[in-house]
């Protein structure tokens, strides 16, 4: 009995000398695991609202924008192609978007079947049909291609022909693979710990409206009430176009950058996923526009709240989807 209490005296004290003598980094790190890609993985949604008021300066008169949107985005694993990586189809489910700029109002609802129609309505209801299959690098975290990406801008451009160069320019496949990257951007690829950051660096090529570059840096912050907390910290800047064709006006130069940028996102370690995001942002600077063969500088004031919400079950009211 006295060599059995001894041995594990003995074993415990060699567990304890071993956990002494690994780095601290190992102790407390840990790799956390994307799931809700893998074949097996059910469907889930994402519910996106963003805030916008948006005030500009012309000649000395003030014209302001407020502008709220939201969007259900469907997310369902298929199976993966021959090289392991994964693909998974996105559909947007459900707009509603309501826009006020100088007291001229326009509202979309894709679920109010007896809203009136208005320039939004054709362009909205051919968005509701786009179905996009993307395939993303489980290792890196990168859209490697995007599938039916023409077959949207056909049907987009469709309901008003003058605008199919403008939405290719727009709505490049480079465009969308950007477009898709938020919803797991903050996701680190390597191992965390607390306290220590990593970053991601953004390119978004919007022809004529200019580019839009974000640099943005993640901190773990521990545990917190529905997963696992990730501080976000953003910079935004933006530079004019290159492509001048497909607007009724022409962007010569501009001093666009964020001021603020901060926000959180939570990721739930058990489904392998983030459960939610905020992000606020707010830009000012200045545009030098042309219209017809005028010269106008513009003052731009812009605040942006954005939020992700994420769910098992379809919240469109009445839908088959599940």
């Amino acid at each position: 009995m006295k060599l059995g209490r001894w041995s594990t005296a003995l074993f415990m004290l060699a567990g304890a000398a071993l956990l002494v003598s690994l780095p601290a980094l190992a102790q407390d790190e840990a790799k956390w695991e994307w799931k809700a890609f893998n074949k097996d993985a059910k469907p889930f949604y994402q519910e996106l609202k963003t805030d916008t008021t948006q005030v500009m300066k012309v000649m000395g008169q003030e014209v302001k924008q407020n502008q709220n949107q939201t969007f259900i985005i469907s997310w369902t694993p298929l199976a993966p192609d021959k090289d392991g990586n994964w693909v998974v189809q996105q559909k947007i489910i459900g707009v509603e978007m309501k826009i006020d700029i100088g007291g001229v109002n326009i509202a979309y609802n894709s679920q109010d079947d007896k809203a009136g129609n208005n320039p939004m309505t054709d362009f909205f209801k051919k968005l509701l049909e786009a179905d996009l299959k993307i395939t993303i690098d489980p290792k890196t975290m990168t859209v490697k291609k995007i599938e039916g990406h023409d077959e949207l801008i056909k049907k987009l451009g469709a309901t008003n022909t003058q605008m199919e160069p403008l939405l290719k320019s727009i709505l490049s496949e480079e465009a969308l693979k950007n477009m898709a990257q938020p919803t797991w951007a903050a996701f680190p690829t390597s191992a965390v710990k607390k306290g220590i950051p990593w970053k991601s660096e953004s390119v978004l090529k919007l022809g004529p409206i200019g580019t839009y570059k974000t640099n943005t840096n993640y901190t773990y912050e521990g545990p917190d009430k529905g997963g696992e907390k990730i501080k976000i910290d953003a910079t935004l800047t933006y530079e004019a176009p290159t492509e001048k064709a497909g607007l009724p006006f022409v962007i010569k130069k501009a001093t666009l950058s964020s001021k603020e940028g901060t926000g959180a996102a939570i990721f739930d370690k058990a489904k392998g996923r983030f459960d939610s995001s905020t992000m606020k942002m707010k830009i000012d600077g200045t545009l030098l526009i042309e219209v017809g063969g005028m010269e106008t500088e513009v003052a731009l004031t812009q605040d942006q709240t954005a939020t992700v919400k994420t769910m098992d079950e379809n919240p469109i009211k009445g839908s088959k989807q599940k």
